[in-house]
């Protein structure tokens, strides 16, 4: 296993902690949550992160690692939301949402490994402000989908989108000069 396969894991071993224990205390509220509630969710989270980069000061004591997290979780929660079917249960049972989360972080990680085998890892080269960037581009990207009705001519679809997401997130969280 390689140092960032590692560092990945770590990353998503504290994004599920929260994960689930959310769910245990609320259940699994979020299915009721439509794609375009959930880039909503993404874009505050990083909108806020951008202010905060831009002002270099903060009033509310969520650090910037926090918003990562929730960015990620958010992100999974999407792509949980994209595959399950229409009749599934509002409700599912934290085993289940934990299963699934592993499912689509498992995902994410594969296309992680193999855009590192590609581009050698130039995301260590890159700063915590274009990961932010990035994310509210992807945000866009998902909306111009969502706005052309779910098609895309050439492009990737909201699932590949809500991928990179994911990845940009635990870089950011691992570029993060309190990472450990």
């Amino acid at each position: 296993m390689t140092k960032t396969d590692n560092q990945y894991d770590q990353v998503i071993v504290s994004c599920k902690e929260i994960f689930i224990k959310k769910t245990r205390d609320y259940g699994t509220a979020w299915r009721v949550l439509r794609t375009i509630s959930i880039v909503d969710q993404i874009f505050i989270k990083a909108q806020r992160i951008r202010t905060i980069q831009e002002k270099k000061q903060q009033k509310v004591v969520d650090d910037i690692s926090a918003e990562f997290k929730g960015i990620l979780n958010y992100a999974i929660i999407g792509l949980i939301q994209l595959e399950l079917p229409a009749d599934a249960p509002e409700e599912l049972e934290w085993p289940a949402a934990s299963s699934l989360y592993d499912t689509y972080v498992e995902r994410a990680k594969k296309l992680m490994q193999d855009k590192n085998h590609d581009y050698g890892e130039a995301w260590r080269s890159m700063s915590q402000e274009s990961f932010v960037d990035l994310i509210l581009m992807k945000l866009q990207r998902i909306r111009q989908i969502l706005a052309n009705e779910g098609k895309t001519i050439m492009s990737e679809g909201i699932d590949a989108n809500y991928n990179d997401i994911v990845n940009y997130a635990v870089f950011a969280m691992i570029l993060n000069p309190h990472f450990e």
